[in-house]
């Protein structure tokens, strides 16, 4: 039993170098983190979500405990939140010009990249789905809470979507490279932490 026990802590320890940032994953926020970086598994009330939220920086999600297993925990979600930063910025996304108000009679009013949207949302809280209507588009996305603020989440390729968009409304072309990133996050939300 001894030696089941070791040889579980030494792949352990193993996996862990192997992924990189073994700080980010022994800092405190890390390990706390590491159930939560399933989408639902500590579900927001539509209470909660209600209010100004803004940008603090990348953010990242799986859609389940076997998929975050496979990718070795939070420090796979650590890993690719500061893969997404410099793109982010490179395409101008910053806590001055990125934020979303949900209001209690269901409206929105957003900003990404300083690229203004507004619409209808509708907030699922068995799912933490949140349906986002536009004049122009309707797309989903996830809620996921967070130490001290939430995570709204989308699909890879709905994300580029809604970038591509907004870069073509401020006139960016700097798109191509999150495009191939996004391509890489098969069962992973991407989006944005946010903080009131």
């Amino acid at each position: 039993m001894k030696k089941i026990k070791i040889g579980i802590a030494v792949l352990g320890c193993i996996l862990m170098m192997s992924c990189g940032n073994l700080g980010a994953l022994m800092s405190g926020q890390g390990v706390s983190n590491a159930i939560s970086s399933v989408i639902g598994l500590d579900k927001i009330k539509v209470q909660n979500l209600v209010g100004t939220w803004n940008y603090s920086g990348p953010g990242c999600a799986f859609m389940s405990e076997n998929l975050l297993a496979k990718a070795g925990g939070e420090m796979a979600a650590v890993q690719i939140e500061q893969k997404l930063l410099p793109y982010y910025q490179q395409v101008g996304i910053s806590s001055n010009n990125t934020v979303i108000t949900f209001k209690e009679d269901g409206s929105f009013s957003a900003k990404v990249g300083g690229t203004p949207l507004m619409g209808q949302y509708t907030f699922d809280e068995a799912t933490q789905k949140i349906t986002l209507k536009t004049l122009l588009f309707s797309t989903n996305c996830y809620a996921k809470k967070e130490l001290g603020g939430i995570s709204v989440l989308f699909e890879a390729n709905k994300l580029l979507t809604i970038l591509q968009m907004a870069s073509a409304l401020s006139g960016s072309k700097d798109l191509q490279t999150i495009g191939e990133l996004s391509k890489n996050y098969d069962g992973v939300r991407i989006g944005f932490d946010m903080r009131k």
